[in-house]
């Protein structure tokens, strides 16, 4: 099955967009992702092994976390997982940056995936 990777994951895919990976459950495609690109596991579960919570994944076009059986659900190789972080941050006026109250962490990203600001 194809799992789309979003940009701030692609340096853990050697920069690829879309991969291949085999399974039958997403559970198992995830197990073969992280086996396949091992740099992946940490940004996408937690140490208890738990998916994150930032990390959006669409199976086709139906969100992950409203499919009955979620990781045990049944995949098919013409299937695709789609793998999209929240991002955090921003500002309703154009042209300005976020306000943070501490600037002491004015340079420190909201997650793992994201770019420092």
């Amino acid at each position: 099955m194809n799992i789309h990777i979003p940009t701030p994951l692609r340096t853990y895919t050697a920069g690829a967009e879309t991969v291949t990976v085999p399974g039958t459950t997403v559970a198992e495609v995830f197990t073969n992702l992280t086996s396949q690109y091992p740099d992946l596991k940490q940004q996408l579960f937690s140490n208890e092994g738990k998916l994150r919570s930032f990390v959006n994944v669409y199976l086709n076009d139906e969100d992950l976390r409203y499919l009955p059986e979620k990781e045990a659900t049944s995949v098919a190789a013409a299937d695709e997982l789609t793998i999209i972080p929240s991002i955090a941050g921003g500002t309703d006026r154009p042209g300005k940056g976020a306000s943070r109250k501490n600037s002491s962490s004015r340079n420190t990203p909201c997650c793992s995936c994201c770019p420092l600001l």
